[in-house]
């Protein structure tokens, strides 16, 4: 079965931006290597054949899973969405009950995921464990460097 990702309009549509360009502009560009190399006569010791044939396996490779990702992809109706407890899409504000720190994410799907703009993937260890938790509710997950207990002090759109 394919993994269903859940994403937004927004989220969809960088994607399906990401697709065109992909193949509208960087396939054609490969082929033209893969063109060029040929031109220079024997294939069995040309390194610049090899490197853009391997360059055009990996291109194809990303438009394949991209074109699955967005065939997965469902699209997330905002208006549905409630703050009683932890979901996709809900904005959680959180404290670390060891060192006091604040911190407030929202919770996407791995493709929209971005740490800069605090937008946290729905299957990292923590956005797991604060999946359908309430205000107020304390959470121990596991980390890397072991277990720490977060507060969840606000659920918002």
């Amino acid at each position: 079965m394919a993994n269903v990702s859940y994403v937004t309009e927004q989220g969809l549509e960088k994607l399906k931006k990401e697709l065109e360009q992909l193949e509208t502009i960087e396939r054609p560009k490969i082929s033209q290597q893969i063109a060029e190399a040929r031109d220079k006569g024997d294939l069995s010791e040309n390194a610049e054949y090899d490197a853009a044939k391997e360059a055009q396996g990996l291109l194809e490779l990303k438009i394949s899973k991209l074109k699955d990702t967005i065939a997965n992809s469902r699209i997330l109706d905002q208006s549905k969405l409630d703050t009683s407890s932890v979901q996709i899409l809900n904005k959680v504000k959180i404290k670390n009950k060891k060192n006091g720190a604040i911190m407030e994410y929202t919770l996407v799907s791995d493709s929209e995921a971005n740490l800069k703009e605090m937008k946290m993937s729905i299957n990292t260890p923590i956005a797991k464990g604060l999946l359908g938790k309430k205000v107020g509710d304390i959470v121990e997950v596991e980390v890397p460097n072991g277990k720490v207990e977060f507060e969840i002090i606000e659920i918002s759109l």
